[in-house]
């Protein structure tokens, strides 16, 4: 499949946008500078980055806890979500939803999750109403590997199998459930077969390649718009932190962590793109330039901007 040039670029760019956001996050959460939790998504840049290429703006994404790296990748904000995270009324939630909550309607962002698979029944709904709608709208529904054994998962994808629905399921499996691993409690090696129990097709790809990802979505995508429904894909990858800040990863073996690290998806693409002359290295500097001056701008901002008021806490809630 034919990627055009800048594409790939755009491409590289969102995956260290990725990578530098979510490093500078994991920073000032250990310098107490962030309140609550965070889950960070270095080492899975690939998938959201190469899923999100696909997609138009007004197309909806559900995330998961873990999903800094789908909001930037779906066109979020990066001082405004700094600013969430911070807790600035100046974020895109004013501050009250935080690392886990962030939502952005006007780019089809319907909202990170704090409950494991609770984007699953959220994407068939935004699903069936681009169906009833008749506007061409595709949804993607970010989960994880530990998603996939939850009742809501089979409930949501069997009744889109069913109707149809123009969805595409995109299991992140980073091998742990918080601190399960995938292999203790699923017994099939590609957690992307139980499709064949809907009826629906099934892909699973190398999640650190950002372009076989980019390539199995562009496919899915295309399915779901000619209202020919869902498809499951598992992008295989690995998440180089904690299930959050803080977490001492104890459970997983040092081998394990350092091999995967060998095959980190940023300087793999940067080498790719170098090597077929999409651009130079000169180019790929300026590149981390440019997003490490735009973090340092979005903490500014966070840190400039101020606390919800008092009187703001019963706004923005449905009763």
């Amino acid at each position: 499949m034919h990627i055009e040039k800048e594409k790939l670029i755009e491409m590289y760019r969102t995956m260290v946008r990725i990578r530098e956001f979510e490093e500078r996050v994991s920073k000032e959460f250990a310098a107490g500078n962030i309140p609550g939790f965070v889950h960070i998504y270095t080492g899975e840049e690939a998938v959201a980055t190469g899923v999100c290429a696909n997609l138009r703006k007004d197309d909806y994404i559900t995330s998961t806890h873990r999903g800094h790296g789908h909001l930037i990748a779906k066109g979020g904000r990066t001082d405004l979500m700094m600013a969430e995270l911070y807790g600035r009324r100046t974020g895109y939630c004013r501050g009250k939803g935080g690392s886990m909550h962030i939502a952005d309607t006007e780019l089809g962002i319907l909202g990170a999750n704090g409950i494991v698979g609770g984007g699953i029944n959220i994407a068939g709904g935004a699903a069936l109403s681009a169906q009833m709608r008749g506007t061409n709208q595709a949804v993607v529904c970010f989960l994880g590997d530990g998603a996939s054994n939850r009742g809501t998962f089979h409930e949501g994808v069997n009744m889109a199998a069913c109707w149809n629905l123009p969805v595409v399921y995109v299991i992140e499996n980073n091998l742990y459930a918080e601190k399960t691993r995938i292999t203790d409690t699923a017994r099939v090696t590609n957690l992307a077969d139980r499709a064949t129990a809907y009826g629906i097709p099934d892909v699973t790809v190398d999640g650190n390649d950002v372009t076989a990802v980019y390539e199995a979505i562009h496919e899915a995508i295309s399915r779901a718009r000619q209202g020919k429904g869902p498809t499951l894909v598992e992008c295989k990858t690995y998440r180089w932190h904690g299930h959050f800040e803080g977490d001492r990863q104890t459970y997983k073996p040092k081998e394990e962590a350092e091999a995967w690290k060998k095959k980190d998806p940023v300087p793999a693409f940067r080498k790719k793109l170098i090597e077929t002359g999409v651009f130079t290295q000169a180019d790929a500097e300026r590149i981390h330039q440019m997003i490490a001056d735009e973090i340092e701008n979005a903490v500014k901002f966070a840190r400039e901007s101020p606390l919800p008021a008092p009187e703001e806490t019963l706004e923005d809630v449905y009763a």
